[in-house]
């Protein structure tokens, strides 16, 4: 089976440059979508999920420092990687870009093949980076099932499917980088408590976006589970401001742990399943 042509966006407001673009990484081998309009390159990513987004610093309705920082706020676009285009006079621009995680910028005018070169550098950048979060660092996608897939068919085990709930309130108030933060501690605490190991058990591994997978020894798995249940719940407190606590800005939706448990099953017969399932209970929380 042919493997599927990587996508890749271009936001650039000069069509001549843009045609020039696409025309180029079309005739690279790349499927090619292009958008003249900030607002408009935020819609596209979000709505094709490419690959990788080739944006241009100065647009005529917002410039790329924002669309970035949108794509950024955005569950489905954090982690696409982004390559500035800049004027080579403009330092503070390259600069700027770098500080909100642009994965790489280019001058103008510039050389196609460099340009090449690097659009391949970051896709495999991203491709390597695709089997562990880059936030929580844990495995997941492709390797996560694959540890998986030597646990399927055994029932001495217990599966645990932890999510932050409450979160998307977080984020939106105090910033993506505050909310990463949230998901680096959040996980070091679970990592302590859990241990995990390069044998089958236990291990940790993440599911989606503020959901974390463990598996533990059966016999291990309500007091791993209650631990867990504690300690976040102690630190969540320390996330906050004073003044935001007093205001009580986020009544009602303070951050707290769903913790589930799962007795590994026989009709897990891959690691797909477990998968499968673990991510439905991911979806049946307060975010």
């Amino acid at each position: 089976m042919k493997d599927i042509a990587p996508t890749i966006l271009i936001v650039e407001d000069d069509q001549d440059i843009a045609e020039m673009l696409g025309a180029f990484l079309r005739s690279a081998g790349y499927q090619v979508v292009t958008e003249n309009w900030g607002e408009d390159g935020v819609r596209s990513a979000r709505a094709k999920r490419p690959d990788l987004v080739i944006l241009d610093v100065r647009l005529p309705d917002i410039d790329g420092f924002e669309v970035l920082e949108r794509m950024r706020e955005h569950v489905s676009t954090r982690y696409t990687p982004v390559i500035f285009l800049t004027e080579r006079r403009e330092r503070e621009a390259r600069l700027q870009g770098l500080a909100l995680h642009a994965d790489d910028y280019i001058t103008k005018p510039f050389d196609v093949e460099e340009l090449l070169l690097r659009v391949q550098n970051t896709l495999a950048r991203a491709q390597r980076a695709a089997v562990q979060h880059p936030v929580s660092g844990l495995v997941m996608g492709t390797a996560l099932k694959e540890r998986l897939d030597r646990l399927a068919g055994q029932q001495d085990w217990s599966a645990l499917v932890m999510r932050v709930e409450n979160s998307q309130q977080f984020r939106e108030i105090y910033g993506f980088i505050a909310a990463d933060d949230l998901l680096r501690a959040t996980t070091l605490i679970i990592r302590d408590i859990i241990q995990p190991s390069d044998a089958l058990l236990p291990f940790l591994g993440h599911l989606d976006d503020w959901c974390v997978l463990a598996g533990v020894p059966r016999e291990r798995a309500a007091d791993v589970k209650a631990r867990i249940e504690q300690k976040l719940e102690q630190s969540f407190q320390y996330f906050y401001r004073d003044q935001d606590l007093s205001a009580g800005t986020f009544e009602g939706k303070r951050l707290t742990v769903s913790v589930q448990l799962l007795a590994a099953r026989a009709a897990w017969g891959d690691g797909q399943a477990i998968v499968d399932e673990c991510s439905r209970l991911c979806k049946q929380d307060g975010n």
